[in-house]
C-alpha cells in the first residue's frame, strides 16, 4: 500500500485556481484525488479544473464561492458533496493581502484581510467538518505564513491573521482528534505567485534581498509545495496534527 495514494478520495482547495493554491491541487489530483477547485474567479476557476482533469484524468469541479460569506460557503460544500459523494480533504488556502504600514490602514482594510485570511478558515472548515466525520476520517491543511512567526512592518493584519490560523489550527487539532480529523498548518515561504510578484513590483530591491536569505537559493515553484500537502492529506500523516510545517527552502531557519 502506498501511504502517499489519495485515490477514491475527495479533495476542496480554496483559492486552488492560482498560485500556490493550483501548486497544491495539482499535487492531490497527481496523487489520485478528485478536487474541487473553490475560487471567486469564474474564467480563472474553471480554466484551472479543466487543466487538472485534461493532465491528471481525475474528477474535478469548478466551484464558485467567496469564502468571507457563509451562506456561499455553505452551498459549495453541498455542491462538491453532491458531486463526488463524500469530502475527505479541505485545503484552507484563500488569502489576501494589503501592502500598507499601519498608520496608512484603514479599518475595513483591516477588517477584510482577517475576514478572508482567517475568519474563512473557521467557516470553511465549519461547514466541511460534518462531511469529513461521515466519511470516517479527514484531513485539513490551512495555509499560514512566515508571518505566522514573524512581524512584518508593511503587513500588520496579514502577519496577524496569518498568525490566528496557526493557533486556530492547534485548536480544530484538538476538538476534532476524536473524529479521527487531522488538522495541520503549512507555512509557505517565498514562492513566485502573482500575489508576490505585486510585492516585487511595489518594492524592486526585494528579489535579491529574498534569495540571499534562502540557503537553497531560489524563490519556491507553486509546484514545490505540493509534496508537503499530499503528505498532509494523505495516511501517511496519520499520526500528526496540530503541527506548523514551513516549506520554506530554510528561510526561517536564519531568524
Amino acid at each position: 500500500m502506498n501511504p502517499f495514494d489519495l485515490t477514491g478520495k475527495v479533495a476542496i482547495v480554496t483559492g486552488g485556481n492560482g498560485g500556490i493554491g493550483l501548486g497544491m491541487a495539482r499535487g492531490l489530483a497527481r496523487a489520485g484525488a478528485a478536487v474541487g477547485v473553490l475560487g471567486r474567479n469564474e474564467p480563472k476557476t474553471t480554466e484551472a479544473s479543466r487543466a487538472i482533469a485534461d493532465e491528471f484524468g481525475v474528477g474535478t469541479l469548478p466551484v464558485l464561492a467567496d469564502v468571507t460569506r457563509p451562506d456561499e460557503v455553505e452551498r459549495a460544500v453541498v455542491e462538491v458533496a453532491d458531486r463526488f459523494g463524500r469530502i475527505d480533504i479541505l485545503i484552507n488556502n484563500a488569502g489576501i493581502n494589503i501592502r500598507k504600514l499601519p498608520d496608512e490602514l484603514t479599518l475595513d482594510e483591516w477588517r477584510v484581510i482577517l475576514e478572508t485570511n482567517l475568519t474563512s478558515v473557521f467557516v470553511v472548515s465549519r461547514a466541511v467538518q460534518p462531511h469529513l466525520k461521515a466519511a470516517g476520517r479527514g484531513k485539513v491543511v490551512n495555509i499560514g505564513s512566515m508571518a505566522s512567526v514573524f512581524g512584518t512592518s508593511y503587513a500588520a493584519p496579514y502577519a496577524s491573521s496569518k498568525g490566528g490560523v496557526v493557533q486556530l489550527t492547534k485548536s480544530l487539532a484538538l476538538a476534532w482528534a476524536p473524529d479521527r480529523i487531522n488538522v495541520n498548518a503549512i507555512l509557505p515561504g517565498w514562492f513566485d505567485t502573482e500575489l508576490t510578484r505585486g510585492a516585487r513590483r511595489q518594492f524592486p530591491e526585494m528579489h535579491d534581498r529574498v534569495v540571499a536569505r534562502i540557503p537553497l537559493g531560489h524563490w519556491g515553484d507553486p509546484d514545490e509545495i505540493a509534496g508537503a500537502a499530499v503528505w498532509l492529506s494523505s495516511p501517511a500523516s496519520d499520526y500528526v496534527t496540530g503541527v506548523a510545517l514551513p516549506v520554506d527552502g530554510g528561510f526561517t531557519s536564519c531568524i
